[in-house]
């Protein structure tokens, strides 16, 4: 297996991105002078060569960062693909995919402008990425999968999630990471995170080839995870209420009262009714 992309192996321990998305540039900062003289920031636009000098130095630390994985030196892995990822242009946040809905790219290569936004279209959205833009693009996609590898290991299922989220944001199509993201909200196990784990495994569904070995997996998790969403958002409800009903006795006991004198009764429509009662 090459080390040079871990991430193709048939192996979840031999795919691995960021903790945040503000690691990289493709913009050298500069300071000038605007013209009353008031001292500004401004931005250098990288050539095609410094950027292709980026991918190269880049995939020479991945590559680093996947010999420390392989040898379960999660720590120093991490470090390496964060590194690798800050030699990354940043990605344009108004060309990026955003939030892409689970079938808007189920099936398909996504290629800009191709695909459903929830971003203006504005001739700057349309326009289609050049190649080494779409180079940049599949870099940063496979190193936040390769960092939510690492905090997987290193069991930071947050961060993981936010490092999976990243990925995606470049390659919503990217399986691997939609697999470890919804496989570490399963795990988190909140009401929130057991509904995006829901979601996450559905497209799994819908998208995975018939014989992938991974669509048991996903088809037991789906059939146990509406009655856990339900019980998570009980477990929360009550003990949003139990905090709650402290305060309002912690207010009420200046009048003599308590939360007790107050009857609250669903009212059909998602929410409470209030009575008071002696």
């Amino acid at each position: 297996m090459s080390h040079s992309d871990a991430s193709d192996s048939s192996s979840e321990d031999e795919d691995f991105q960021s903790a945040h998305s503000d690691y990289s540039n493709d913009e050298e900062k500069a300071i000038e002078k605007d013209h009353e003289g008031n001292a500004v920031q401004t931005t250098k636009v990288l050539s095609d060569e410094e950027i292709r000098v980026c991918l190269r130095d880049s995939a020479e630390l991945k590559e680093e960062g996947t010999i420390h994985f392989l040898a379960s030196e999660w720590d120093q892995a991490f470090q390496k693909y964060r590194s690798a990822l800050g030699r990354l242009p940043k990605r344009p946040r108004s060309k990026a995919p955003v939030d892409l809905p689970p079938d808007d790219t189920a099936g398909q290569e996504v290629i800009e402008g191709k695909v459903k936004q929830r971003a203006s279209p504005t001739p700057e959205n349309l326009e289609p990425l050049s190649e080494l833009e779409l180079e940049c693009r599949k870099a940063r996609s496979i190193l936040n999968g390769n960092i939510g590898a690492c905090y997987v290991k290193l069991e930071k299922l947050e961060d993981a999630v936010k490092s999976c989220t990243e990925a995606l944001a470049d390659d919503p199509s990217y399986i691997k990471a939609l697999y470890r993201r919804a496989t570490s909200n399963d795990a988190l196990g909140t009401w929130s995170s057991l509904t995006s784990a829901q979601e996450d495994y559905t497209r799994l569904q819908e998208i995975l080839e018939p014989s992938d070995s991974r669509l048991s997996q996903i088809k037991r998790a789906l059939r146990g995870i509406e009655p856990r969403c339900k019980a998570a958002q009980k477990k929360e409800t009550d003990e949003m209420m139990g905090k709650l009903k402290d305060l309002g006795n912690s207010f009420l006991g200046n009048f003599g009262l308590s939360t007790n004198n107050f009857k609250f009764e669903p009212n059909g429509q998602g929410g409470y009714s209030m009575n008071f009662v002696k």
